[in-house]
């Protein structure tokens, strides 16, 4: 089995939505299981899709596009894969979920994340979230997983199997590896993980549950990053895309198929080589409340630990304070005031890995500002148009 690998990135709600994936698939909710959720999204799951499916019968496109709703990992549980089973108060909400989509031919969309087992865990073994082997690899019987995305696949084939639905379809919503905010989430990493899962998958050896059928869809999430996302899970929240805000590729990347690498956006139009900054010689004591303003405006997530930025002291967090403020406001001269603490400079403040940036033009073909909403939409379209091999 082959299976195709797309780029997309999330739309940030919590709530149950409807949102077309590739002219293929509905979504309907995101996650409805969570345990953080408590069941409160639950009733409303199989309404909505019966409701929907009655929409798509009557416009004639039942056939061609399927209703499915992505679950997170943790709707199913095990010590081992082949012991993998849903939660036990998901049981029933999932066998109907699972009869629905076997009826209408839609497959189970999950979302699997290893950097958040190693991150939120000190224990999970650091090379078990890659895909080149492990120095602590799980023993399941006759089994051996040397990576945990094809330990958590088949906790599910497992969990799946015990309601009957083993040979269900199975499509990754979202899996994928932040490149900021957090110890693990760097560059290297992400290309690391991203290139062996690309390899991983397309090699189509499955995974011992399921050898020789690998995941029919892979998602890699996501195109880019979200700068207004909530970083209440973690400041990595805001940085899982393979790609900077101008549309230029975070690292390369081979999408194989053909050697497809990333490619990047053309003819981007930069904002003036200028940087707001803070003013060394004034005094900075009284500034809290302007990096409040600059930071609830604008992105700092990169200043807390485990960021790239964290580590460049007081004066260097002002100004990155400042100087994402006044890209997000097109360099507008009033936007570095600060009340007479901010400047303007034209030597580049970036510090090793830390980066201040320039922004784009609105005109620019690049990713200037404009409504979240319409981004979103922009964003989706162009990553699987882009990336679809």
């Amino acid at each position: 089995m082959c299976c195709n690998l797309l780029c997309i990135s999330e739309v940030s709600d919590v709530s149950l939505f409807s949102l077309l994936l590739d002219g293929r698939y509905v979504a309907v909710g995101n996650e409805p299981f969570l345990t953080s959720y408590s069941g409160q999204f639950q009733s409303y799951v199989i309404p909505a899709l019966l409701n929907l499916q009655q929409s798509l019968a009557k416009a004639n496109l039942a056939g061609y596009v399927k209703l499915v709703v992505p679950c997170n990992a943790d709707a199913y549980e095990s010590s081992l894969p082949s012991q993998g089973t849903y939660r036990p108060e998901l049981t029933e909400i999932i066998t109907q979920l699972l009869s629905f989509l076997s009826s209408n031919g839609s497959p189970f969309v999950v979302n699997i994340y290893p950097f958040l087992s190693l991150y939120g865990s000190t224990d999970f073994p650091q090379d078990y979230a890659f895909f080149d082997g492990s120095t602590h690899p799980v023993t399941d019987g006759p089994n051996v997983y040397g990576n945990a995305f094809d330990g958590n696949f088949d906790t599910l084939v497992a969990a799946l199997n015990k309601l009957g639905y083993g040979q269900m379809p199975i499509v990754i919503g979202e899996v994928g590896w932040p490149t900021d905010g957090a110890i693990s989430a760097n560059l290297t990493a992400a290309k690391a993980f991203n290139q062996g899962l690309i390899y991983h998958v397309l090699s189509n050896k499955g995974t011992p549950l399921r050898p020789g059928a690998p995941p029919m869809d892979v998602y890699i999430f996501s195109l880019l990053d979200e700068g207004a996302k909530s970083t209440l899970p973690g400041n990595f929240e805001r940085h899982w895309g393979i790609f900077s805000f101008d549309g230029q590729a975070k690292y390369p990347l081979n999408l194989g198929l053909g050697n497809k690498e990333l490619k990047n956006a053309k003819n981007v139009e930069y904002l003036p080589s200028r940087w707001c900054v803070a003013d060394a010689t004034k005094d900075l004591s009284g500034v809290a409340n302007h990096m409040r303003i600059a930071c609830g405006v604008a992105d700092c997530s990169t200043l807390n630990y485990g960021g790239s930025c964290n580590g460049i002291g007081a004066k260097g967090n002002i100004s990155y304070a400042f100087n994402s403020y006044y890209q997000l406001q097109d360099q507008n001269a009033q936007s570095c005031d600060f009340d007479g603490l901010g400047m303007v400079t034209f030597l580049d403040p970036s510090v090793g890995d830390c980066r201040f940036l320039v922004g784009v033009t609105d005109t620019s073909s690049g990713f200037g500002p404009c409504p979240r909403r319409i981004m979103i939409w922009i964003l989706m379209i162009w990553g699987l148009c882009v990336f679809l091999i």
